[in-house]
């Protein structure tokens, strides 16, 4: 890679990006300390993720972008072949047969990797139908090659995941122009469906491919103290993550002096639910702070993709913020009891090697955009 394309290379999204990171690994060290024996035991697993991620950016930057188009039938291939094998050979974990165990190395989530794998892919196949999705049978063939891929993580059962898979594609086909009017269509239709199969499974007992407490999650939200339990079941994830936030004020407790984290009564604290630790520890003010952090890696993400000189990197940079943005606004949406409780991590700051190694290589794929935008002018 020429050197003096370094020069390019947008000076507040690496700011903010580095902030993030080392927030996350502060929020980690409170958030994993009463886990583990070793009270940084999550916390160095995490930054030994971090560095395997930087290698992988390392790597991807020194290739121009565009060389990816030559590859987005291979990759769209390969990451069915991932979706098959966790089938087939993965290991199940709360209910989800999502991850493949490689012995003594930390056990990988392919559905992560496939994420950045068919955005390159996708970019593709839809930069080549660009100025023609404006029906809905010039968009179905866009569907079907996103919708095989959604079938396999519904199998696994995977809903979130399958969920930001839904995502890319309709706002990718989205800065790609497709019509407005039938995404705007097919989304409510489709959240109308889903709404009808849940009355249907829940009254008539239709058969749907998720786990109850699935299910369950994805209604109870809406009052968690209704569960059956009295708040005890399905139900309980959400109460004390609002118990956290509202307990930590405009200030917060302090990093290590929530007591819902610190004595383990809100689960999963240090992956889906480590936003409440923020909130109960950080308070208003810290929460707050993350938000503005991420948004505004949103709007450097979406001015790098406005400045690619081809669309296929303005597409790759779409995607990859597409992802981001379900993520937060998932993540955060369940944390404050707004959104069902659907287990995917917050970018950067929930513990996963899988998503952090993902969110890094996505990272890296907007940088190379970023410094191959313009033309250099000696």
């Amino acid at each position: 890679m020429n050197l003096k394309r370094l020069k390019f290379i947008d000076k507040p999204f690496i700011v903010t990006l580095l902030i993030i990171l080392a927030f996350g690994i502060i929020i980690q060290s409170s958030a994993s300390s009463g886990i583990s024996s070793d009270s940084l035991y999550y916390v160095k697993k995490q930054l030994f993720m971090l560095a395997v991620g930087l290698i992988g950016v390392i790597i991807i930057i020194r290739y121009d972008f565009t060389e990816f188009k030559n590859f987005g039938i291979l990759l769209y291939i390969l990451s069915v072949v991932l979706l098959i094998a966790v089938l087939v050979f993965g290991t199940e974990l709360r209910g989800t047969t999502g991850w493949i165990s490689l012995g003594p190395l930390p056990a990988i989530q392919p559905a992560e990797f496939t994420k950045v794998m068919l955005i390159l892919a996708f970019a593709d196949f839809v930069n080549r139908r660009r100025g023609e999705l404006d029906t809905l049978i010039k968009m179905l063939p866009c569907f079907l090659y996103m919708g095989l891929p959604f079938i396999l993580i519904m199998m696994q059962p995977d809903l979130g995941t399958a969920l930001v898979y839904i995502a890319i594609t309709v706002i990718m086909m989205f800065a790609a122009g497709a019509n407005i009017r039938v995404l705007l269509a097919l989304v409510g239709g489709g959240i109308f469906l889903a709404g009808l199969i849940l009355f249907l499974h829940f009254n008539l007992g239709i058969a749907i491919p998720l786990e109850d407490y699935q299910l369950k999650r994805l209604i109870v939200f809406l009052d968690p103290y209704n569960d059956g339990q009295g708040g005890r079941g399905a139900g309980w994830n959400t109460i004390q993550s609002l118990v956290a936030i509202g307990s930590g004020g405009f200030t917060g407790k302090g990093l290590h002096n929530g007591t819902q984290v610190q004595l383990n009564f809100l689960p999963e604290h240090h992956t889906d639910f480590i936003y409440a630790v923020i909130g109960e520890e950080l308070g208003f003010i810290g929460a707050a702070f993350l938000i503005i952090l991420y948004g505004i890696l949103i709007m450097r993400s979406l001015y790098i993709a406005s400045e690619s000189r081809e669309f296929f990197g303005t597409l790759v940079v779409i995607g990859v913020t597409a992802m981001w943005l379900f993520h937060i606004f998932e993540n955060i949406g369940m944390s404050i009891g707004l959104m069902p409780i659907t287990g995917i991590p917050l970018p950067f700051i929930s513990y996963g090697g899988s998503s952090m190694i993902t969110n890094l290589l996505a990272v890296a794929l907007i940088l190379n955009v970023n410094i191959r935008g313009k033309k250099i002018v000696f």
